[in-house]
């Protein structure tokens, strides 16, 4: 998202498949600075961040997911998602919430 700009230092990781993990040096690049924590929202929840949230958890980080922070074309599709797989893959939370836990 271009408006959100960047800073010299930032990492830019551009997926090219559903997942974030596929394909790109993401892993590689959130080891070498020790995270052990992704917390995740965005668009085509179903999709995009299912995929994203299947990869973290099979790469073994710990996941949060910010359900406000998502959406999907199909209504039930994210209902899905939300509800009975993103509990298996991780914690669930408003964006709120998660903001708050960091202090």
């Amino acid at each position: 998202m271009p408006e959100l700009g960047h800073e010299d230092g930032d990492v830019v990781v551009t997926k090219h498949t559903w997942g974030a993990f596929h394909g790109t040096d993401l892993d590689l690049q959130l080891r070498r600075r020790g995270v052990t924590q992704v917390v995740l929202g965005g668009i085509a929840t179903s999709i995009g961040v299912e995929s994203t949230a299947r990869g973290a958890y099979a790469h073994g980080y710990h996941v949060t997911l910010a359900t406000d922070a998502m959406t999907d074309m199909d209504a039930e599709a994210h209902r899905n998602s939300v509800e009975k797989i993103f509990p298996r893959l991780g914690e669930t939370d408003s964006t709120d919430a998660i903001i708050g836990l960091l202090g």
